[in-house]
């Protein structure tokens, strides 16, 4: 990360966003050249012939291809915990992350089935961020760390990035971050997370109604806004999105909590998730109306609130069938196949 002249750990962030690389055009236009050609009516694949057309774009490649796939799934636990906001304890988090480990999770399953590298991060599990309803939940230093660390998500090698999490209390921590950007009442961004009840919905709107209150003067920087609210795995999951721009690696956003981190980014920079997708849309909180407001249609709209980035990795593997179509697919001469219906006409 390089060094800025003021020392401020924030202006090191804002240096990176304002070097990201653009879309490579000459290497979208071969996709689009190549797609006219292939043995199909123009257009039948529908977005798979668009999603082809982006990995082009971010990968800088003519021809996309994906051979490394990853999904990383960030964890960290939150104070807000404390004010009732979850049915299951913090140590459900570190648990999980055992679960991931002997293979037992549905991520696991799920990144098998597709063939996709994993890997799991763990944020200071036993040392919870600071309750948001109280105090900061990170110093700006901290917040800074935490992204540079999750930039080192794709320092393995990928082609293809998923990102996950896992974290105790993290929805509230999402709406919270949702309501701060987008104002309003915080109420419609609160759901029923890991399966609260409906005097849990009660405390845990409670929760991010007084966090809001607490930060409200701090609130207009979305790099403030994040260290105060947020958690780690969200300023990991920031880092490494931003990471993937600088690295052109294309990233699959998993659902309501990692889109929560990417709207972030999204506030201080319109650009910035341009080499992201929507994996799916949760039936968590507000999902489907932030990710309307990121310009992200989602890939997949499967009823899904896990988390852990199991709808990212389901999205993966679309992705991955439309770079082979587009790569695999003989065109019309390769074929033998008339490119044309004698009339002219589409058939």
């Amino acid at each position: 990360m390089p060094t800025n002249a003021t020392g401020l750990p924030f202006d090191d962030i804002r240096s990176l966003l304002a070097v990201m690389p653009g879309p490579d055009l000459g290497a979208a236009a071969a996709v689009r050249a190549r797609d006219a050609m292939l043995t199909k009516p123009p257009g039948s694949l529908g977005r798979l012939e668009d999603i082809a057309v982006w990995l082009a774009e971010w990968q800088g490649k003519p021809t996309p291809q994906i051979v490394r796939p990853l999904v990383c799934v960030f964890a960290g636990n939150h104070g807000v915990v404390a004010q009732g906001v979850s049915p299951y304890p913090q140590s459900v988090t570190r648990q999980m992350l055992e679960n991931f480990a002997a293979g037992g999770a549905a991520i696991n399953q799920i990144c098998a089935a597709h063939d996709l590298g994993f890997k799991v991060f763990d944020l200071a599990l036993d040392i919870p961020t600071a309750d948001i309803t109280v105090e900061p939940a990170l110093d700006e230093k901290s917040c800074v760390a935490t992204m540079a660390f999750g930039m080192e998500a794709i320092s393995g090698g990928t082609d293809l990035l998923g990102l996950g999490e896992m974290g105790i209390g993290n929805t509230t921590i999402a709406a919270a971050i949702y309501a701060a950007l987008y104002g309003g009442d915080p109420a419609r961004f609160v759901g029923r997370g890991t399966g609260l009840d409906d005097e849990g919905v009660k405390r845990k709107t409670a929760a991010v109604e007084r966090a809001i209150m607490v930060h409200a003067a701090h609130l207009d920087d979305p790099l403030e806004l994040l260290r105060r609210l947020g958690g780690r795995e969200i300023a990991a999951i920031a880092g490494a999105i931003l990471a993937a721009r600088l690295n052109r690696v294309p990233v699959v956003l998993d659902g309501y909590v990692v889109t929560a981190a990417a709207a972030v980014l999204h506030a201080l920079d319109p650009s910035a998730l341009d080499h992201c997708v929507a994996g799916h849309v949760s039936a968590e909180g507000a999902h489907r109306e932030v990710l309307e407001r990121l310009g992200k249609p989602p890939i997949l709209d499967l009823g899904m609130r896990l988390g852990e980035g199991s709808g990212a990795a389901l999205a993966m593997g679309v992705i991955k069938a439309a770079a082979a179509c587009h790569a695999g697919m003989a065109t019309f001469a390769q074929a033998g196949v008339d490119d044309r219906p004698d009339n002219g006409q589409a058939g």
